[in-house]
Formats: C-alpha cells, sequence, structure tokens
C-alpha cells in the first residue's frame, strides 16, 4: 500500500513537472500565481523541482487583497528570501485607490471577489500570457471542468463550453494577441494528494494548517477568524475554539473547522476521513450555486 501511494505521488509529479516545462517553453512571459496556501506552495516547490539546479525561471504573482492573514504575509516573504524566486505583488487597495474596485459594504463584505480586478490588471501590466495556479480538479465543480492549459480570451474570460482537447498530453498553446492561458498543473491531484506529498517531500507550510486556539466568530456554521476587518452582527460574539484552515485566502471568507490535527499525520487521518470538500469552509462560494463559476468566467483564478 506504501508502494502504491508512492507511485501514485510520483506519477503525479512527474505529470506537473512536465506541465510546467511546457508552460514555460510554449510561452513568452508566464508567472505562478501564488496565494501563500498549501497548493500554491506545492505548485512552487514543483516549479524549483522542474529547473533545478537553476531558480525558478518565471515571477511569482501574489494578488494581496490587504485582508490576508498575517501568517500567510509573514510566510510568503519568508519563502521568496529562502528560495531566491521573484515575488511581485499587486494589491487590492491600489485598484480601490484608483477607482478600478468597489469596496462592498456590510457584515458580508468581502474583498475577494475585487481580487479579479487587480488579477487582470496585473496580467495586463506584466505582459502575462501565461498564469500557473495551483486549482485541482476535487476542489469545486466549476474547477473540474478545466483543462491543462485554459484559454482565457482578450478580457481574461473563460468559456467552459468552448476548450481545446488535450489528447496525450498534447497541450496546445497557441493564442491570438491580446489573450492569455491559465495552467493547472495540479489538475489531477486531490486534497489527500496534497497533504501526502507535502509529507513526503517535507515541504514547509503555515502554522494555519495546524491546529491552534484562535478567537472565532461563528457564522451561520462558518467558523471566520475574529478580525478588524470583519463587521459583527448584533448577535455575533467572539468565542476561543480549536481549530485549523483547511484552506486559506480572504480572512473575511475563509473558514476554519474545529479540529486536534497538530502534525502530518493527524491531518491525513483527518482528511482520510472527511465527508466535506475544503472549500466547503469558504463562505464565498456559498453567495450562489455558480459562485466559483460566476468568478472564473470573469477572470477570477
Amino acid at each position: 500500500m506504501i508502494l502504491y501511494h508512492l507511485n501514485h505521488l510520483r506519477e503525479l509529479e512527474a505529470e506537473a513537472l512536465y506541465v510546467i516545462r511546457e508552460a514555460a517553453s510554449q510561452f513568452e512571459r508566464p508567472v505562478l500565481l501564488f496565494s501563500g496556501g498549501k497548493d500554491s506552495i506545492v505548485l512552487t516547490h514543483l516549479a524549483r523541482k522542474a529547473f533545478h539546479p537553476a531558480r525558478i525561471p518565471f515571477p511569482l504573482l501574489h494578488i494581496d487583497t490587504g485582508h490576508n492573514f498575517p501568517e500567510t504575509i509573514a510566510f510568503r516573504d519568508r519563502l521568496a528570501e529562502k528560495t531566491g524566486a521573484t515575488m511581485l505583488v499587486r494589491y487590492v487597495q491600489d485598484s480601490i485607490d484608483q477607482g478600478r474596485a468597489k469596496e462592498e459594504k456590510g457584515v458580508n463584505a468581502s474583498r475577494n471577489l475585487l481580487q479579479t480586478v487587480t488579477l487582470l490588471d496585473a496580467l495586463e501590466e506584466l505582459k502575462v500570457d501565461a498564469a500557473m495556479g495551483g486549482a485541482r480538479r476535487d476542489e469545486e465543480k466549476a474547477r473540474a471542468k478545466e483543462r491543462f492549459f485554459s484559454h482565457r480570451d482578450e478580457f481574461g474570460q473563460w468559456d467552459p463550453k468552448n476548450q481545446r482537447p488535450e489528447l496525450w498530453m498534447l497541450l496546445n498553446g497557441r493564442k491570438n494577441m491580446g489573450e492569455h492561458f491559465r495552467v493547472f498543473p495540479l489538475s489531477n491531484w486531490t486534497e489527500m494528494d496534497i497533504w501526502m506529498y507535502i509529507a513526503l517531500e517535507k515541504i514547509e507550510i503555515p502554522e494555519l494548517y495546524f491546529s491552534h486556539r484562535r478567537m472565532i466568530i461563528n457564522r451561520s456554521g462558518t467558523l471566520l477568524a475574529a478580525s478588524d476587518y470583519l463587521t459583527l452582527k448584533e448577535d455575533e460574539k467572539p468565542e476561543e475554539m480549536t481549530v485549523r484552515f483547511r484552506t486559506i485566502g480572504d480572512m473575511t471568507c475563509t473558514g476554519a473547522v474545529p479540529s486536534p490535527a497538530s502534525s502530518l499525520e493527524e491531518i491525513i487521518d483527518e482528511v482520510s476521513t472527511s465527508t466535506t470538500t475544503e472549500r466547503g469552509t469558504r463562505a464565498d462560494d456559498k453567495r450562489s450555486e455558480t459562485a466559483m463559476e460566476d468568478r472564473k468566467k470573469a477572470g477570477y483564478f
């Protein structure tokens, strides 16, 4: 059984390395979209492997909402220093200040949706023709429709009904001027694969993923971290809980799960028995039945 898992992970690794190298060879100005979450960390690790002993030949791009977990920002900066990778950061606050995006109001306000404007502006500014991301098909039904090379039109929009076939792993990166691709080397990985690969490769991840004590707001079953970015309802009161995060994003929409898992082995055991997806804790995905697909069509990660 252990040998089976090892072979499976190495097959996924080889596939991801192939996709990363194909993107680097077919496109002139690729970037790696870095969120500070486990998937983008694994993707960065694989990019280092793909071109070792040279450095990653393309920059990492982080879209900072201004409402990120402090632990995520600290980890991002530490990783860039450790690896020598070029880390580019673009800020949602700048988009708001420039009138390109409008701040949401009310108790459910979030900057998560506003990232799309900042991302598309950054891709145009940097003349990016391929943006690699850590999205996986098992995360959410909209992401299950993506190809490895996912075409975007000149407006950054995605048409899920008009995608190119990828038979025999032949990846078609041809595009017209102004268009670009999103590239997803981890498409065939599952959450369990990610965790087992992190354990196998001994990859460092933020402490947010491990059990810790934190002040929490229970908002209709979603456990949000109490912060200055969160407007409380009249009946809401922070309470200290033992939690961890299965996914990391904007603090206003990223939910925690009650958990005692304080090691990789315990996380793997917990994930193996979970009956909910990791994005089941994300408040932004609950705004509508097609929330993720609508955001992706508009140019979201």
